[in-house]
């Protein structure tokens, strides 16, 4: 049986060495997972960010660190350099992540269009890479690859449609198209999220349900039959808030050797992003039901093996090795040459490699997620290279983002807090406007600043609040409270700590960011 221990303690507590749901309380959204003997193996959405599919391991489903990426960067359009556009909240979504003959699979369909297809299949002997490209194949919008046990190949997409895959994958089987079954009443929005998954001999299809009707919101339901072509019959296995936030949807289940199952659903939490949830799935008169015995989410879990080292996501750096984390992803592809470990050994240099308007067509933006239910970042920058027009600094990205700011205004510097908001057209998602407002301004008469970020997602907060030291020991608060906001129709991603360095004059300038430092609380 699966172990849970139910209760009211903090969530910030954790005395017991319990798992604390969120089990990942960051933006993680979109999961698949799947286990290899006694490893989990975990895959997420990140969109524009690169490199791009973070491979997550855990063996106890609690401790997990980032061990690959499915990719290091998207070549098909210029967008995904910032050019001609921007791919902000396209690139890479929802890919499925497989294990099947001694394999690691993955299919993902970015949705900035390419010229070769829009999905790829990847394959690799280990999650941690190297991965290659075994096809490019049609879109398929949120796709489960699907190996059956006649090891015949499937991908089912959308709101139940289906194909078949030739056994190289590298082709859809003529005339295999096909829908798998016809919408009830009560569903009246979109369903998505397709996750396949076989269990004693019966299929069954999870989908996250968007229901626009009074008092409903979005739930996990799963379709189940004995054939794969149906008929399909539709139950609903979770519908439910939690940690006061409202509903809980998309996702997956998966195995442990000894025969338990558990659900890794994620929840949208506001500035953060979108969270992980772990409960158990209880299989009742055949179906997969999620959550405790009230179909709820438990605040607390055991980790499913004892004693494994402390791993997470996210984490601080002194940069002192030549490579960059795996905690860290860029915004859109990055330059090679416009950044180095090495040029100034234990810190991050970033130069200017474009002469653009604002922040969000800089390249070479360096990120990585927040966490809940507060943490703090703390970066020393060293800007003593920065020539005229140059901006450096620390800023809680996304499409309206917090930005601490030093800039070179001639021989001054000065620190500035804003709250910068960009505006992008629909089709190429191109920065049309960059609204502005500065809330606190210092001039700096040295070339060594301390800047920090406190941020807070317990619910109703999403507060982010910014210092600046002399020193590395007395803070000095700028700015207000800055109110991080999570806006699909733009960036579609949670807030992130990123450091950035870009030119608005003249190339030539560079800055050293040392020791990323970073606490959650």
């Amino acid at each position: 049986m699966v172990a849970l221990l139910l209760g009211t303690l903090s969530a910030t507590a954790d005395n017991e060495g319990s798992i604390v749901n969120p089990m990942l309380w960051a933006d993680v959204p979109d999961p698949d997972i799947v286990r290899v003997g006694d490893c989990f193996y975990l895959v997420s959405t990140t969109m524009h960010l690169m490199p791009g599919a973070p491979v997550m391991k855990s063996r106890d489903l609690k401790n997990w660190e980032t061990v690959g990426y499915v990719f290091d960067r998207l070549t098909d359009s210029p967008k995904y350099d910032l050019r001609g556009g921007t791919a902000y909240g396209r690139g890479q979504w929802a890919t499925s992540l497989k294990y099947h003959n001694g394999r690691f699979y993955a299919l993902f369909a970015p949705n900035e269009s390419g010229s070769m297809g829009d999905s790829y299949i990847c394959s690799a002997e280990q999650a941690e890479g190297p991965w290659s490209v075994v096809s490019r194949l049609r879109h398929f919008h949120d796709a489960s690859l699907f190996f059956d046990d006649d090891n015949r190949v499937y991908v089912v997409y959308e709101t139940g449609r289906m194909c078949e895959l030739t056994p190289d994958l590298k082709e859809v089987v003529e005339g295999s198209d096909c829908q798998l079954f016809e919408r009830e009443s009560d569903e009246t929005g979109l369903l998505e999220g397709s996750r396949m998954v076989k269990h004693n001999g019966k299929y069954y299809l999870l989908m996250i349900s968007h229901v626009f009707a009074p008092g409903r919101h979005r739930r996990e339901v799963c379709y189940r039959a004995d054939n794969i072509h149906g008929p399909y019959e539709k139950k609903t296995i979770l519908e439910t808030d939690f940690g006061g936030f409202p509903h809980v949807g998309q996702g997956t289940i998966v195995d442990t050797q000894d025969g338990d199952w558990y659900g890794i659903i994620f929840q949208d939490r506001g500035g953060v992003g979108r969270v992980l949830t772990l409960m158990p799935c209880r299989w009742i008169d055949g179906w997969p039901m999620l959550g405790d015995e009230e179909g709820r989410i438990p605040l607390r879990m055991r980790p499913l093996v004892s004693g494994q080292p402390v791993a997470t996501i996210v984490k601080g750096d002194d940069f002192a090795s030549e490579h960059l984390g795996l905690h860290w992803q860029w915004n859109h592809n990055p330059d090679p040459l416009a950044w180095s470990l090495k040029e100034h050994p234990g810190f991050l240099r970033l130069k200017t490699s474009r002469v653009v308007e604002n922040l969000f067509l800089a390249p070479n933006t360096l990120t990585q997620r927040m966490e809940g239910p507060t943490c703090t970042g703390t970066v020393a920058l060293d800007f003593s290279h920065m020539k005229d027009g140059d901006c450096a600094g620390f800023s809680a990205f996304n499409g309206d983002s917090g930005v601490l700011t030093v800039k070179r205004k001639g021989r001054k510097y000065m620190l500035e807090m804003s709250e910068q908001t960009v505006s992008l057209s629909e089709k190429d998602k191109e920065v049309t406007e960059v609204s502005e407002r500065i809330t606190g301004s210092v001039e700096l008469h040295q070339t060594k600043v301390w800047l920090r970020m406190d941020a807070d997602f317990m619910p109703g907060k999403d507060i982010a609040q910014f210092y600046y030291s002399l020193d590395g020991e007395q803070w000095n608060k700028i700015g207000g409270d800055y109110k991080m906001i999570f806006d699909y129709r733009r960036l579609f991603m949670g807030s992130k700590f990123a450091l950035f360095c870009y030119a608005t004059k003249k190339l030539g300038g560079y800055v050293d960011f040392d020791n990323f430092d970073y606490v959650r609380r």
